[in-house]
């Protein structure tokens, strides 16, 4: 194996590895932002659990955060703003990642 040969596979396997990173990074912050939306529903426990699930079930529905954005939006229509829920989404996301590199 060439020199080059062995970069580029080096390469490949960090490449696979921040994608990995990232998924879960994404994951972690969508759970916390949904554990923060529960809150503010006034759910707790078991309840707020549940609800963080459908809140990472829902990035499953399209690519980009719209989609996780507008089911929290709806979910809590009249308590808070988008902006509001994209603010708490960036400073989750600095939480996550801090946990996910953790390994918490």
């Amino acid at each position: 194996m060439t020199t080059f040969d062995q970069r580029e596979k080096d390469f490949e396997k960090k490449f696979a590895h921040d994608e990995e990173l990232r998924f879960k990074a994404t994951a972690r912050r969508n759970k916390l932002l949904g554990l923060w939306a529960a809150e503010k529903l006034g759910k707790a426990g078991p309840d707020a659990e549940a609800y963080a699930k459908e809140v990472v079930a829902a990035d499953f529905e399209e690519a980009g955060d719209s989609d996780v954005v507008r089911k929290v939006a709806k979910d809590l229509a009249g308590k808070v703003s988008e902006q509001d829920i994209r603010a708490a989404m960036v400073e989750l996301m600095a939480k996550a990642i801090e946990q996910v590199q953790k390994g918490t």
